[in-house]
């Protein structure tokens, strides 16, 4: 991920008015960890798996603050339970920001499915989501997911695509 994209994202949370990011590591943004442990603004905390990350932005949201999932499309077949209970049954959103592993170019045999599972999770999760793949537009499209998740009271997702990640 080039520094310019990592700092189109941070530029974008702090948009949106994120103060928390929780995330799981993931070699397409490994580049963006980093930077995000390093600014002051956002707090930063490494979760063990997506389903605690989701929880633990659903809590940040019930204090009154903002927090995003930052994690592998592949973590959001481990969140769905997290996300349904909060979204579905309360009224709680989380904004993810995944990369989008298994993408067209894609060079992992074990890496398409991540592909080809994420966009039918989102559609029958009924979460919508925005597929980006110029930088220029990172920034509003994670404005666009807070506004919209914070309105509607549930989720929203902002995957980039892997001509960013990559």
């Amino acid at each position: 991920m080039k520094r310019s994209a990592v700092d189109c994202v941070i530029s974008g949370l702090k948009a949106a008015g994120v103060s928390v990011v929780c995330y799981l590591p993931d070699s397409l943004l490994k580049e963006l960890y980093p930077a995000l442990d390093a600014d002051l603004d956002i707090r930063t905390i490494r979760v063990t798996n997506e389903g605690e990350g989701a929880a633990i932005c659903g809590g940040v949201w019930l204090s009154g603050k903002k927090a995003a999932l930052i994690m592998e499309n592949s973590g959001l077949r481990a969140s769905i339970e997290p996300l349904a209970r909060m979204g579905m049954g309360a009224g709680i959103p989380v904004v993810m920001l995944m990369s989008y592993r298994g993408d067209l170019g894609e060079n992992n045999w074990w890496a398409i499915p991540h592909g080809m599972t994420m966009e039918p999770l989102l559609q029958g999760m009924r979460i919508p989501y925005r597929i980006v793949d110029r930088e220029e537009s990172i920034q509003q499209s994670i404005q666009d997911a807070f506004s919209w998740a914070y309105t509607a009271y549930y989720h929203a997702a902002v995957v980039l695509s892997g001509s960013i990640v990559r």
